[in-house]
């Protein structure tokens, strides 16, 4: 297989006798990778001796670029860091440079904070299960939960002005108020998502052909799974109870019940499940956060966010996106611009870490599988 400029993507290494040791880079040009990533795979055949990540390819330094933008100019970069979901990066940046400020946003925008939160969480698994399903080639699965998708993203248009990167939340609050008549549409589009549940469930999880496939693949352990720094989804289907809006809640999340649960396994398929699972709780959140939503400001009054100037100091800022913990660490000098800013992202330890020995061994069509059931994200890698 040769690319327009001779590169080629397939390379004997080495025969003997009957087998021949390929070289195989998997990335952005194959169709089952997901985002501009690679693996470079050394193969006997089908079958995966060695892995190499190829990362780099989407590298855009967003931390460093942090440091020459002002406060409230770094909420446009951020969403980039995921883009399927963008919205805990906006709202884990400014929790903590409202830590740094010492200020309490009002009720109203916690609130909203973690309906959009979890509408976040909503698009961005069923882009997740739908991978996972596209990954087996199972396409109309794909399909029609991206059709879903887009409904959300129509509400968030209507909310946000945009569809993918929101930049909505604001150091203080949220930009502006929740629209006439939105939580209406709002909890039809949860009706029409809790209907299509059973649909999903007899094309994708009761499908015999994804139970072959996931049951057993990329099994990972609870300790290990913890040791490597799994989180979300991907450790709660390791029977792990851990989530972030119940361990320290944030937002409104200390406000409304929070329900937890696991579908241990630890293989794909559990992950697969776990995405199921937590989908539908996603669902229940917001229905109450909608009937508890309080009246009063949607943000303070902090001044020009062109001008302004956070007390020098640090903090660090965590929260439970769909696809693990999303947490920023921030320093500021005084400045009207952050000192410094690290991000801990989700996707490193199964994209970067665990490939090495949990693909070994594996059929080329399992790579796939394997990146859609840990939901890695590349610009999270790359950030």
């Amino acid at each position: 297989m040769y690319l327009p400029d001779g590169y080629t993507t397939l390379e004997k290494i080495s025969e003997n006798d009957d087998h021949i040791l390929y070289d195989l880079f998997f990335g952005p040009n194959h169709p089952g990778m997901h985002g501009n990533f690679g693996y470079v795979l050394d193969m006997v055949g089908t079958e995966i001796l060695k892995v190499r990540p190829n990362a780099g390819q989407l590298h855009r330094g967003f931390e460093k670029a942090m440091e020459n933008k002002l406060w409230a100019q770094n909420i446009s970069l951020i969403p980039r860091v995921c883009v399927p979901d963008p919205d805990p990066n906006e709202v884990a940046y400014c929790q903590a440079v409202e830590a740094i400020m010492g200020v309490d946003i009002p009720m109203r925008a916690k609130y909203i904070r973690s309906i959009v939160l979890e509408m976040s969480r909503l698009g961005s698994f069923l882009m997740g299960m739908g991978g996972v399903a596209g990954a087996l080639g199972h396409y109309t699965t794909m399909y029609l939960m991206m059709i879903d998708r887009d409904l959300i993203l129509d509400l968030f248009e209507a909310l946000t002005g945009a569809r993918v990167y929101h930049i909505y939340n604001i150091p203080g609050g949220v930009r502006r108020d929740i629209p006439e008549g939105w939580t209406d549409k709002l909890l039809a589009l949860c009706d029409r998502l809790d209907q299509k549940l059973p649909e999903w469930d007899r094309l994708l999880y009761e499908n015999p052909v994804v139970q072959d496939r996931l049951k057993g693949l990329g099994y990972i352990s609870a300790s290990e799974a913890m040791a490597s720094g799994i989180t979300g989804p991907s450790l709660r289907a390791c029977g792990v109870a851990a989530d972030v809006r119940i361990d320290t809640p944030y937002a409104a999340y200390g406000e409304i019940e929070v329900g937890i649960n696991l579908s241990g396994g630890g293989d794909a398929l559990a992950r697969a499940v776990q995405v199921r699972l937590d989908f539908e709780e996603a669902v229940r959140i917001i229905r109450r956060l909608v009937a508890a939503l309080p009246g009063g400001d949607f943000k303070l009054d902090v001044g020009n966010l062109a001008k302004l100037r956070v007390p020098a100091g640090d903090a660090y800022s965590k929260v439970e996106s769909s696809k693990g913990e999303f947490g920023y660490y921030v320093v500021s000098n005084g400045g009207l611009k952050p000192y410094r800013v690290s991000v801990r992202g989700p996707s490193m330890p199964a994209g970067m870490y665990l490939c090495h020995k949990h693909l070994r061994g594996m059929k080329i069509d399992d790579v796939a599988v394997w990146m859609a059931s840990f939901a890695i994200c590349p610009p999270d890698i790359d950030r």
